[in-house]
């Protein structure tokens, strides 16, 4: 992937999902206090729920359905320009239903964004994370779609 994209910004909060995701597990963070346990994301410090600073980041199966897509008309960038028409999905977790996710339907990790046909793109469809080292040298999770 080429440099020219964009690069995540990775602050404090969100350094171990990028760690994780450098590792190949889509980790994502949650409330360690007693009786809490809700996931949260975007990472943040404090527990939206019941206001506690303990947190845990939990593994989970990198599976989801495609809950939105856009194709973006035009690219506003022109590294994103070269590879139109691609897609920008948001992901549903299938184990955290509430946690959705940003990323790209791809071939494979290191394809490029428009390596999909986006006729194959439906709301609903199930997909698989999968991770690729990218821009700013940030691994970052992509998606690819499973079969049916």
């Amino acid at each position: 992937m080429s440099d020219s994209l964009l690069a995540p910004v990775v602050d404090d909060d969100g350094a171990p999902f990028w760690e994780y995701a450098a590792q190949g597990e889509l980790r994502i963070q949650a409330c360690a206090a007693p009786g809490c346990g809700e996931l949260r994301f975007p990472p943040r410090p404090c527990c939206p729920h019941c206001q506690s600073f303990d947190s845990e980041w939990r593994l989970m199966s990198g599976k989801g359905r495609i809950w939105s897509y856009v194709l973006p008309h035009p690219p506003l960038l022109p590294a994103y320009a070269a590879q139109a028409p691609y897609n920008a999905v948001v992901v549903e977790l299938a184990d955290a239903p509430h946690i959705r996710l940003v990323g790209n339907v791809v071939t494979k990790p290191d394809a490029a964004l428009d390596s999909v046909d986006p006729a194959r793109l439906r709301i609903g469809a199930r997909v698989q994370i999968a991770f690729t080292e990218g821009a700013g040298g940030v691994t970052a999770p992509r998606w690819l779609l499973e079969r049916s």
